[in-house]
């Protein structure tokens, strides 16, 4: 460890935001090529449902790689192993550029899981790291927000690049991001890990237990992952609506995103605004505006279908969805700060791979059709949002407690 290079005070501001600016980096690796989806389905000749499992892919291995790298990166520490990520996620992104193997794209989407996985955990726990108390949680409400700018501009340019150079340009991009970005944290970043922890299954299989058996913390999971499987279901299904169904270019599906990305980052600012309200009251009146936006949408495309209902509704519901992830990032992630590596590994972790499960199993039933079928894709997931709601609630009643952030 003593050969790791130390973060030196004199450019703490610089990889602050270097580590901000990588936080995106998981929305820019599955939204940069939305708009680009029904292109690459007719090109690779598969499926739709065969190009939109490379997205579930990266999700899994997204997720499940923060499963266990949390307890690696409070072992071995967080520079070295981000830098080196970097590098391979742009290698990945380049071999995908130059392949028409559906199954190569699979296995790179994998790689790109597992070292996007290893950067984000690595980045969110460089906060804790470094800083404490009220400034600690003023960067953790900033996680959900500084992370929708990927959703926001990675379709926007995705769409450009996908008329102008095609598909492949998309990866290209990836690859270029990484390697500028990789750049930059040699020259201006480090190690920032000071207490190194023994590597012992023992001790962190104790840690993971107790963590999951707090209920706050494992519930609050849950309802991350419900939260993004909704924006993960219009990523998956909206450009083929906006292209296939209502007739638009893969362009006009870009700023589609882009609008909805920014419905995600203005749920996340109403989140910051509110952060000291009551926990649960602020909570249940947003779900009870998730089901009047939900059963609306419902009623109206009986009647009107067009890409601007289509994308008013998406953005009142998104704007909700992005307000209950960023209260319950923000929880879960100040829960245990003497193991953010694990705490934030288990957090990304768990509700990535609710995200993928869910997401590919409802757009198997619900497939990418028609407004009809994203409606009753979100109303699933608001009553079963609703549903843990009311677990949460109850425990917290029966034990007597509040959840306070």
């Amino acid at each position: 460890m003593s050969s790791t290079k130390v973060l030196t005070q004199q450019h703490q501001g610089i990889a602050t935001l270097l580590a901000f600016a990588l936080l995106p980096l998981s929305g820019f690796a599955t939204d940069i090529y939305i708009p680009s989806l029904p292109t690459m389905a007719s090109t690779l000749q598969v499926s739709s449902l065969q190009v939109q499992l490379t997205l579930s892919l990266f999700l899994i291995s997204y997720g499940i790689s923060q499963l266990f790298i949390g307890s690696v990166l409070d072992s071995f520490g967080r520079y070295r192993l981000s830098l080196i990520c970097l590098l391979i996620f742009a290698a990945a992104s380049i071999v995908i550029a130059n392949t028409h193997n559906i199954y190569l794209i699979y296995l790179m989407r994998i790689i790109h899981g597992f070292t996007v996985g290893t950067i984000i955990v690595a980045k969110r726990a460089y906060f804790v790291d470094l800083f404490t108390g009220d400034q600690l949680k003023h960067y953790l409400s900033l996680f959900s927000i500084i992370w929708s700018t990927g959703p926001i501009v990675a379709p926007f340019i995705g769409g450009y690049l996908q008329t102008a150079f095609g598909w492949e340009s998309n990866f290209y991009f990836l690859a270029l991001l990484a390697i500028v970005l990789a750049v930059l944290e040699y020259i201006y970043s480090g190690e920032t890990l000071s207490h190194f922890s023994a590597f012992s299954l023992k001790k962190i299989t104790g840690i993971y237990i107790t963590m999951i058996k707090t209920a706050s913390f494992s519930l609050g999971i849950v309802m991350l992952g419900l939260a993004y499987t909704m924006v993960m279901i219009y990523n998956m299904t909206g450009p083929f609506i906006v292209e296939h169904h209502l007739h638009f270019t893969p362009v006009v599906a870009g700023y589609s995103s882009l609008i909805l990305g920014f419905a995600w980052m203005v749920g996340g600012f109403i989140g910051k605004a509110t952060i000291n309200r009551p926990f649960f009251k602020k909570m249940a009146t947003n779900l009870i505006f998730q089901v009047i936006f939900v059963s609306t949408m419902l009623l109206s495309i009986q009647f009107i279908s067009s890409l601007y209902t289509l994308i008013l509704f998406a953005f009142l519901i998104h704007v909700t969805a992005g307000y209950i992830f960023n209260n319950y990032f923000t929880f879960c992630l100040g829960l245990f700060p003497k193991n953010a590596g694990i705490a934030s590994g288990l957090t990304g972790g768990i509700t990535y791979v609710i995200v993928s499960f869910l997401s590919y199993s409802i757009i198997a039933i619900l497939p990418a059709k028609d407004e009809h079928h994203l409606g009753a894709s979100y109303l699933v997931l608001t009553i079963l949002s609703a549903l843990v709601m009311f677990t949460i609630y109850s425990r917290h009643k029966k034990a007597g407690t509040q959840v306070t952030e």
